[in-house]
């Protein structure tokens, strides 16, 4: 049950992802801590299925409509791997409480960021 459970989460999040922009993180890690994994679980799981097969699928058909630019993509891209190995080494660390809640204060930040200022 749990398989099937993270395939429709999977798909849901992969919607999403296409559709809005947003990581699939964003819905994976806390629908992963709900059917019982731990936060530090979620995340890492999250970083290994989302990634590369998502990103990559999602940067062909946007790049087929002209929609990527690039020079931002690949400073992102040289940040992302930078910050993702410093934030992996430091959430390792972390309690799972204190990073949910970390989680849940970015959630509320960026949700109300664009509840109240939509431009």
């Amino acid at each position: 049950m749990i398989i099937f459970a993270s395939v429709v989460v999977g798909l849901l999040a992969g919607v999403l992802s296409g559709l809005l922009g947003i990581g699939g993180g964003i819905i994976i890690v806390p629908a992963m801590v709900a059917l019982g994994l731990s936060q530090k679980q979620a995340i890492a799981t999250s970083l290994t299925a989302l990634i590369l097969p998502v990103g990559t699928l999602g940067v062909i058909e946007y790049a087929k409509h002209g929609d990527v630019k690039w020079p931002q993509a690949l400073a992102i891209a040289a940040g992302l791997v930078l910050g993702v190995f410093l934030g992996a080494k430091l959430g390792v660390q972390v309690n799972d409480a204190v990073l949910r809640r970390l989680f849940g204060v970015l959630l509320l930040v960026v949700g109300l960021r664009f509840l109240l200022w939509p431009n």
